[in-house]
């Protein structure tokens, strides 16, 4: 007889975590995403030790719109495009390097990155997110996606899983959670 308002007490501490878990989306440790304005879509890597996004692009140059400064880039995936994206510079993310990254020459602890703003569709939810550029080509993934873009898609992640949310498939004109 004990026992069962002891289980009752243990139910009802629990039962609020369940609550804030009910509200968000399960996503595997890889997942489909669209890409859009730039029409592709590409495997991503969730990585929730990651705080930014990542996106694989090449020749990557900085250059004045209007006053603003603008990226001018092409993406380094398997079938890059021929054409160059360009897009608003949203900002310049420092990078932390690792060990065998350092250069003593330079003496930075970090990279300088530009950081561009895009809206991707992984399954059913579109968000805009922050993506720093970067060549990613060495990697199996072009695009990887971390712990800010992942509150932004209110995720969970289960490394179990790859692709639980099926091929991208947002409406055209979504802008639900911008």
């Amino acid at each position: 007889m004990r026992l069962k308002p002891f289980a009752l007490i243990i139910c009802l501490l629990l039962s609020p975590g369940l609550s804030i878990a009910a509200g968000k989306t399960v996503y595997g440790l890889n997942e489909y995403v669209n890409l859009s304005g730039i029409n592709t879509e590409v495997a991503a890597k969730l990585d929730t030790g990651a705080k930014t996004a990542s996106l694989s692009a090449r020749d990557i140059e900085r250059f004045k719109r209007d006053g603003e400064t603008w990226v001018r880039f092409y993406l380094a995936i398997d079938d890059a495009h021929d054409n160059p994206i360009e897009r608003p510079l949203a900002r310049v993310s420092k990078i932390k390097r690792r060990s065998g990254d350092f250069d003593p020459e330079e003496q930075k602890t970090y990279t300088a990155r530009p950081v561009i703003e895009l809206k991707v569709c992984m399954g059913q939810a579109q968000r805009t997110i922050e993506v720093n550029l970067t060549d990613r080509s060495a990697f199996q993934y072009p695009l990887l996606i971390g712990s800010e873009a992942l509150k932004r898609f209110n995720a969970l992640v289960d490394p179990s899983l790859k692709y639980a949310s099926g091929k991208p498939a947002c409406a055209t004109d979504a802008t639900l959670g911008e």
